[in-house]
């Protein structure tokens, strides 16, 4: 059993931080602390983080959330700031209060080989959280959980994404972005060879209707397996979670050059793509070649508020695009 512990650097040398067996969390919510962190690598170079099954037994929390009670804020399970050169292998989360591992202002970390598991409806449960980050790799990760599979934050950019498998879950998501007025944006994103299993939402983009400085740009989501996914493609610029508190202006997140190739599979849902794009800033570049999605053995349908951009190949459903 480890209550919060912090690693700081910075350290000269090379460093393994190997776990061999099970590490779990105080049983209840309130012995975490307010520190928001379980265990936080900060300001370290050259670090690897090896095996080892993390269970944060992050249940009494869910509860105490799902109560309406005052409850803390609650821990990220691993956590990794302001660092370099990082490499994560082989391990296994379970059951955080709220995110499984976050990544926040790092450069260069390969994430590999990860097996990350919480219950369907456990709130906030991200898998992988990535924030104001550059040369983020994930090579190989089966990732089932209450929020997004991987979620990807402002002020990102550069990252390769391969050999995922989603579900239970809300998908692979850009955003949300825009929150806030001065925001750094999201750029260079490469999502490959995986598979979305039953999840609320596939590849998704999604932004605050409010202004902002922050965009979306040069994204590309190859060869992609929907199995029985709701909105399997999706960009929501009126994203307000709850419907509570809803800004209710137009999108300042101005999102660009985004492509979907070789797309294909089953929709949970009779509109299979879905671009409600910001009024004030329409969404451009939207290209989608080799997508076939269907709903329930018949076509589906697509959606477009305020997109444009072009198509190649087999695209089914139809596009939305105008002409």
């Amino acid at each position: 059993m480890l209550k919060p512990i912090v690693f700081y650097g910075p350290c000269q040398s090379k460093m393994l931080f190997h776990v061999e067996g099970k590490v779990v969390g105080p049983k209840h919510y309130w012995e975490f602390g307010k520190s928001g962190f379980w265990i936080l690598f900060y300001k370290l170079e050259k670090l690897t983080i090896l095996g080892g099954t993390y269970d944060a037994q992050g249940s009494d929390y869910w509860a105490c959330r799902k109560s309406q009670s005052q409850c803390s804020q609650g821990t990220k399970s691993i956590t990794i700031i302001q660092s370099r050169n990082v490499v994560v292998k082989g391990i296994k989360s379970l059951n955080p209060q709220m995110f499984h591992l976050a990544i926040d202002h790092c450069h260069q970390v390969l994430l590999k080989k990860l097996y990350i598991e919480a219950p369907t409806r456990s709130p906030n449960t991200d898998g992988i959280h990535i924030m104001s980050s550059e040369g983020i790799t994930i090579a190989g990760a089966v990732i089932k959980t209450g929020d997004d599979c991987i979620a990807i934050g402002p002020g990102t950019k550069n990252v390769h994404i391969r050999g995922v498998h989603c579900g239970p879950g809300h998908g692979i998501s850009i955003g949300s972005l825009g929150l806030h007025t001065h925001e750094a944006g999201v750029e260079n994103v490469f999502v490959t060879d995986s598979v979305m299993t039953r999840t609320q939402n596939g590849l998704r983009i999604k932004s605050w209707g409010r202004k902002t400085t922050s965009f979306v740009r040069n994204v590309v989501f190859e060869n992609i397996a929907m199995e029985n996914s709701y909105n399997p493609i999706i960009i929501d610029q009126n994203y307000c979670p709850y419907n509570k508190n809803c800004p209710g202006m137009g999108s300042g997140v101005k999102i660009s050059g985004v492509t979907y190739r070789n797309i294909h599979g089953t929709s949970a849902s009779p509109i299979a793509v879905k671009f409600v794009c910001s009024a004030s800033r329409p969404c451009t570049g939207l290209q989608l070649h080799n997508v076939r999605l269907t709903y329930h053995k018949a076509i589906a349908s697509s959606v477009c508020t305020h997109a444009g951009g072009g198509v190649s190949g087999v695209v089914s459903p139809r596009s939305c695009f105008r002409k």
